[in-house]
């Protein structure tokens, strides 16, 4: 590891308190039962005196202990589930169709282990999925200018009850008060890209990334609440150039191309805010920098508590590298993605600027 390993004390705390944040940053085995458990498994949690902390998945192998049943560490958030790729490959096929829990017991999985599965992966339901693409071919419909009936029947609602209550939820307003607006304003538009440590949510419109934050971030919902009120207008499931641009450099990232992100990112936050996240883009890769040496590069010495706010209302990942703040001491502070990806990134860095 690249930084100063947290205590015992502090790992078994972030363990009762099933932190996500440690989740995959480290691991704990508990030695009565030879059992290894993520930090978010559901299992009654062992005594103090009963743990052993390792920070990886070989450690806890070839220390002798067996992978735990119920919060299974060894699903790699990098291997999409073949249940979840089957299912999302059929609703590409049919984005209009009404997919009800029948349908996914007809084709041989469980209701329950699917919602799982797509809650671990994509913080929604296979369900509210099919429902929003769905809604989004409602929507483009009112866009294109069409009768709101006929949005109603592009997105496969049955009920112009149901279809109104989805579009107020979604945009704001009633689509019989949004149909001449839209026609005059785009929306924006959400898709998800698969990366080696997890799918993100990216939400662009046709000039600018928006957005670009993990699918599992705890704080996601609020962001996208906070998006809307700003632009003034909804998100619907869709891609434009900005989409597959953001993609193809997030890819070339991945596979260790250094300096790969040219992708034009919307004006957000306050003056101050733009200070900051500009000189987290100027801090090079493989290299790290405390709060405190930020706030002193923008000559605001004093303004710690200030840059550390900043860093954290960041909410295009990666591209605005906020990864790249550490502790005064060395010690990894909290990532919104998580500490194993904080970790996983910073480790990924440094290997490029290492073979560059």
């Amino acid at each position: 590891m690249l930084f100063t390993r947290p205590t015992d004390d502090r790992l078994y705390t972030a363990l009762v308190n099933r932190d996500a944040s440690y989740d995959g940053f480290s691991y704990v085995c508990v030695t009565s039962t030879r059992i290894f458990c993520r930090f978010t498994c559901t299992a009654r949690k062992p005594k103090p005196e009963n743990c052993r902390f390792e920070d990886t998945i070989a450690a806890c192998l070839e220390g002798g202990f067996r992978p735990c049943k119920r919060c299974r560490p060894l699903v790699a958030y990098g291997n999409a589930d073949p249940l979840v790729q089957d299912l999302t490959q059929r609703l590409e096929a049919e984005p209009a169709r009404c997919w009800r829990e029948t349908d996914i017991v007809a084709l041989g999985h469980d209701p329950s282990t699917v919602r799982r599965a797509f809650k671990r992966r994509f913080g929604m339901s296979f369900i509210e999925m099919a429902r929003l693409r769905r809604l989004s071919l409602g929507t483009e419909s009112l866009v294109a200018g069409d009768a709101v009936i006929d949005a109603q029947l592009d997105a496969g609602y049955s009920s112009g009850s149901g279809f109104r209550a989805a579009v107020t939820q979604l945009l704001g307003q009633a689509p019989a008060r949004l149909k001449g607006q839209l026609q005059n304003r785009d929306l924006l538009k959400a898709d998800w890209i698969e990366t080696p440590i997890g799918p993100m949510l990216t939400i662009v419109d046709d000039h600018a990334l928006h957005l670009l934050e993990f699918a599992d971030r705890p704080a996601l919902p609020k962001e996208l609440d906070r998006l809307k009120t700003r632009q003034g207008c909804g998100i619907a499931v869709g891609r434009t150039a900005i989409t597959e641009q953001i993609a193809a450099e997030l890819a070339q990232y991945f596979n260790g191309v250094p300096d790969s992100f040219s992708v034009r990112i919307a004006g957000h936050g306050t003056p101050f805010e733009r200070q900051v996240w500009q000189a987290l883009r100027a801090i090079p890769e493989g290299e790290t920098q405390s709060y405190a040496q930020v706030a002193a590069g923008l000559d605001r010495a004093s303004a710690v508590r200030a840059v550390a706010r900043a860093n954290g209302a960041n909410q295009i990942a990666i591209v605005i590298p906020c990864h790249r703040v550490i502790g005064a001491d060395g010690n990894l502070t909290g990532y919104g993605g998580g500490l194993w990806r904080k970790q996983w990134l910073l480790n990924h860095e440094r290997r490029m600027a290492s073979n560059a």
